[in-house]
């Protein structure tokens, strides 16, 4: 903009936030708290894109475009305000607009709450593409839930994680629009019967009675995309009472009884993912699923009649993309409304089934793979549950008829897994139904297509593809690293923001002596204020010119925490040992949540915490090594922690970790990594090359092997002096002293090692020594860094997003005038 446009908006702003605080919020501004001042200025950008809201949906309603929706059961999305205004392009001059008010807009900033929409690295996918879609002026709706609290809030006592409700909506959310008008009605429980009293298949209409239902409230939150016009649409599901307060009982005097139903209710959307270690809360994840795809199916399919289409060409208009099982019901529920509400017949219905649906596939577990008890889906669902045997039904006919004869095929493809509890799997249902499946890693989508889909695979190979993840740099560098952002566009341009394979031109600067120097000062300035950070939170000193050495993700055994505490055990000792010796000094920092009910996985953040106790406090080691575990790891703490990284930990037993983003986000920042090669890191390694990443450990085939072989991890334990050491101090209790049987659980994992630890100990340590030689040398050390920085340009999700929009979803760009 030039300069009397950029004036223009700057008083716009000024006079939009006073109007907001006065009459919006109704504060003077002599009274306003800085909550109020936040939200002031939230009003005041939220402004900057409604009108180009309005104007995307009127083009869309007008052109009726093939459109993509994404359901998703999470949208780790973090906070708002920031992320807009760098997408607006408005954040300078909102900056200087506050400034000539009174107030620091960082400051204003630190009053968000992070939403609490989301848990892991698939809800901040399901973030990235929502902001790539946008930018990629692809027509496009996101849909989830409203949850009222979130995962959790964590909280670290006594080295124990321990929960409290992440009550995020407590101040509001000045982003998103409650659409009454939009309301949709729920079914669970109930019966089926047959029209008119006359017999009827399960492919047949039926009608679903005696129900209990249930209120979708939907509230949209606008997605700006960046130097473009267009503004998409997260739509989130409120679960709301049909009937709520019951006066009658009330009256009569049955105080606690008169708000029951509505509670009850309510509870659909209060929590994201309620623990499941009990009946009832298996039944309320699978009313969160359900509730999810019968209010976005229906919202869709209004939709499509809304601008004239008709139940038969609803594939034309539609692309739905199942973001992992979690709203695999979508399937049966569309076939529902085709079938019992349209009178489509079977054939008809399933193929627009199969040509509207695709399925992305986020993990290599045959464990994590989704299932449902039939006795629940048919409690709760009954028709559901009757469309979803006509499926199998059709389907195993498909594969006697492919494979005649071969009763163990049709077992192991069957939707319905056979045992005492017969249950659902929901992945094969989703591959089933779908016209694409993929992986969301090359390595990923290869072993799908060897191992855990195989069947299917062979069945139908073209159905699956390959969609490396990506993430978007405004967020995870226009907007996180400001400083390194400013440092490479002076050199570059900003052309990379949004063409992140522009950055590729940063690479020649690698050789650099002068911008080396400069890159390292951004670097420095981010762990200053990393370090700040933790003074303040934890009150621990830690030392800016150690190595940040980084582990942030949801804590699973399968990550490899364990694997990292273990080595900086090691390490400990053998500073211990050789108190002379030069080491390169260490900031191991972690960033993890374990659900609820994972015992194990919150043990080994109490080991972490236990061991964190014992170095911090060791002086003869001083600054040279210390350990730290952020409590209540999200979106904006990332922020903070990914500028300041030097190492990533990616660390994962190969063959386990899907894809990873955190590894793309911590290069893209100028961090090296240490990993296996496994999900996305092998992409990363052919990028960045062989010298500028820190590969250890065992490949997925000598993982294979090695299990083929019979995988005895004692083997490795005694020919390794290292590990024995320190399996010892931790069963001996030197990090419990209070109870030397603390640990024994996690000891007693580590002689199962069912991901292989002890087999790749000796490898880790051998790499992070190699990692500490060169940390050591920190003008080599930056031109590795920027080289990795240089080479991130394949990993941004609008290469991911454009690639699905051709070659899975089949649409294209509407720019808005």
């Amino acid at each position: 903009m030039n300069k009397n446009e950029y004036a223009a908006l700057k008083e716009q702003i000024k006079t939009d936030y006073n109007r907001h605080l006065t009459l919006t919020l109704a504060k003077r501004p002599g009274k306003a708290s800085e909550l109020d001042q936040y939200k002031a200025l939230a009003l005041s950008i939220r402004n900057l894109m409604v009108e180009k809201w309005l104007k995307n949906q009127e083009a869309f309603e007008k052109k009726a475009p093939r459109s993509v929706y994404y359901l998703s059961l999470e949208y780790l999305i973090g906070r708002t305000l920031g992320n807009a205004m760098i997408n607006l392009e408005v954040y300078d001059v909102a900056k200087e607009a506050m400034a000539e008010l009174g107030f620091e807009i960082e400051e204003l900033r630190e009053s968000e709450v992070d939403a609490g929409l989301g848990n892991g690295g698939l809800g901040r996918l399901a973030a990235c593409f929502l902001d790539s879609m946008a930018t990629l002026d692809l027509p496009a709706l996101g849909y989830g839930i409203r949850y009222d609290y979130g995962i959790f809030e964590q909280k670290i006592n006594h080295g124990y994680q321990c929960e409290i409700p992440d009550n995020w909506l407590r101040n509001g959310n000045p982003w998103e629009f409650a659409r009454p008008d939009r309301a949709r009605t729920i079914k669970f429980y109930g019966r089926t019967i047959c029209e008119h009293g006359s017999e009827c298949s399960n492919s047949t209409k039926k009608q679903w009675v005696d129900t209990e239902d249930v209120l979708a409230m939907p509230y949209d939150t606008p997605i700006p995309g960046f130097r473009t016009k267009n503004v998409n649409t997260l739509r989130l599901w409120s679960a709301q009472s049909l009937h709520g307060f019951d006066l009658n009982k009330f009256n009569a005097g049955d105080y606690k009884n008169a708000n029951i139903n509505k509670s009850l209710t309510e509870n659909i959307t209060k929590v994201l993912y309620p623990n499941d270690n009990n009946y009832e809360g298996k039944e309320l994840r699978l009313k969160q699923q359900y509730f999810l795809v019968s209010s976005t199916l229906q919202d869709i399919m209004s939709r499509h009649k809304m601008r004239g289409g008709s139940a038969e060409t609803f594939n034309e208009k539609a692309s739905i993309q199942l973001n992992d099982t979690h709203p695999a019901l979508a399937v049966p529920e569309l076939l529902r409304l085709l079938i019992d509400e349209e009178g489509l017949n079977w054939d008809q219905a399933w193929a627009i089934c199969t040509k509207t649906f695709a399925y992305t596939n986020h993990t290599l577990m045959s464990e994590a793979l989704e299932t449902w008890s039939i006795s629940l889906l048919t409690n709760l669902l009954p028709r559901i549950m009757e469309i979803i045997y006509e499926i199998n039904l059709n389907f195993l006919r498909l594969v006697a008829n492919k494979y005649p004869g071969d009763t163990g095929k049709i077992q192991r493809m069957s939707l319905i897994q056979e045992s005492d509890d017969k249950k659902v799997r929901m992945a094969y249902m989703a591959i089933v139904a779908s016209h694409h499946v993929n992986g969301v890693a090359a390595l990923h989508t290869q072993l799908l297509k060897d191992g855990l889909f195989n069947d299917f695979y062979q069945l139908w190979p073209e159905k699956f593809i390959n969609m490396t993840n990506g993430i978007t740099p405004r967020r995870w560098l226009k907007k996180s690293n400001p400083a390194l952002s400013d440092l490479i566009s002076t050199k570059i341009s900003d052309k990379w923001a949004k063409d992140l394979m522009e950055i590729k031109a940063l690479e020649k600067f690698a050789d650099d002596k002068k911008f080396r120097k400069e890159f390292r000062a951004v670097k420095r300035q981010n762990k200053e204020e990393m370090a700040r950070y933790i003074k303040e939170k934890m009150n621990i000193d830690i030392n800016v010119d150690s190595m940040f050495d980084i582990q942030i993700k949801r804590l699973h055994e399968y990550k490899r925490q364990l694997l990292n505490i273990m080595h900086v055990i090691s390490l400990y000792m053998e500073m211990k040992e050789n108190p002379t010796k030069v080491f390169a000094p260490r900031t191991v920092m972690f960033g993890a949540k374990a659900a609820p009910g994972y015992h194990m996985a919150k043990l080994i953040i109490k080991l972490i915490n236990s061991v964190a106790d014992v170095v911090n406090n060791d002086k003869t080691i001083g600054d040279k090594l210390k350990v730290v575990f952020l409590e209540n790891y999200r979106v904006s703490l990332a922020e903070k922690i990914i500028p300041a990284a030097d190492l990533s930990e990616q660390i994962s037993l190969a063959g386990t970790e899907a894809s990873g983003t955190g590894n793309m986000k911590l290069s893209l920042n100028g961090a090296l990594t240490i990993g296996t090669m496994d999900g996305a890191n092998v992409e990363i390694f052919e990028n960045v090359g062989a010298d500028n990443i820190f590969i250890f450990g065992m490949s997925v085939e000598e993982v294979h092997e090695l299990k083929g072989k019979g995988y005895n991890p004692h083997h490795f334990i005694q020919k390794s002096p290292k590990l024995q050491q320190v399996i010892h101090l931790i069963e001996s209790g030197f990090f419990s002293q209070d109870d030397h049987n603390r640990f024994r659980p996690i000891i007693e994992t580590i002689y199962h090692d069912e991901y292989m630890v002890c087999a790749d100990f000796d490898a880790y340590c051998e790499c992070q020594n190699a990692v500490g030689e060169l940390f050591l040398d920190q003008d080599e050390w930056s031109r590795k860094a920027i080289l990795n920085v240089a080479n991130m340009g394949h990993f941004s999700s609008d290469r991911t997003i454009a690639q699905y929009a051709k070659e899975i979803w089949d649409i294209t760009p509407i720019v808005i005038d």
